[in-house]
């Protein structure tokens, strides 16, 4: 357990480290969002959608010219220069197999840059638009920074909010608005068990 998680915080960081030097090029050049997009699109597209390329890329038994060989053949014309000869960096240094990890890294650094962060909100039930709305701006007051909010559903939680920023949890430390929303959750549970037992109370008379 210990040598799982020093191996994923050591990735982590050299992930880190890529991502920044990245980013710093791509700033350079004035293709921040551009490299952004491509990023996310060879994750979803090529590395996701074909496994078995992805593999390729990670494994450590094809020497870094024939990776290098690779990506030119595969990729040239469908990711832009700057990006293509980053992954051409990466291959060289035999970390291809951290590309999903850099990728992690490039979009948290440019949210930051953008003054945005990505928010993990777990609920029992989807939220509604008022709620959200009243949780992304206690949100935006308490970081400082405009929240990306992404919801997930776990019926365990039964009327519980748990919102992640990075590794940090924010259940103690905003405790009274969570509380608010809570509440707000559990009646709105409660105003649609009413409203199902009315419903079959009238179409029980009828």
């Amino acid at each position: 357990m210990t040598a799982r998680l020093h191996a994923e915080v050591g990735l982590e960081h050299i992930a880190t480290v890529y991502a920044q030097a990245l980013l710093g090029a791509a700033e350079r050049q004035g293709q921040t969002a551009a490299i952004n997009a491509e990023l996310d699109a060879l994750a979803t597209e090529v590395l996701d959608g074909f496994p078995r390329f992805a593999a390729i890329l990670a494994s450590p038994r094809i020497s870094p010219e024939d990776l290098s060989s690779i990506l030119e053949r595969t990729l040239a014309g469908r990711v832009g220069p700057l990006l293509l000869v980053f992954l051409k960096v990466l291959a060289r240094h035999g970390r291809l197999d951290c590309l999903r990890a850099v990728r992690g890294q490039f979009h948290r650094l440019y949210d930051a840059l953008a003054g945005r962060v990505q928010v993990r909100v777990t609920t029992a039930v989807p939220l509604d638009a008022a709620v959200l709305s009243s949780l992304e701006e206690m949100l935006r007051r308490k970081l400082g920074r405009e929240p990306v909010v992404r919801q997930v559903t776990d019926p365990d939680l039964i009327g519980g909010v748990v919102v992640q920023v990075g590794d940090t949890l924010y259940d103690a430390s905003v405790a009274r608005q969570l509380e608010t929303l809570r509440l707000h959750m559990i009646d709105r549970s409660i105003h649609e068990i009413q409203s199902r037992r009315d419903r079959f109370r009238n179409s029980a008379g009828n």
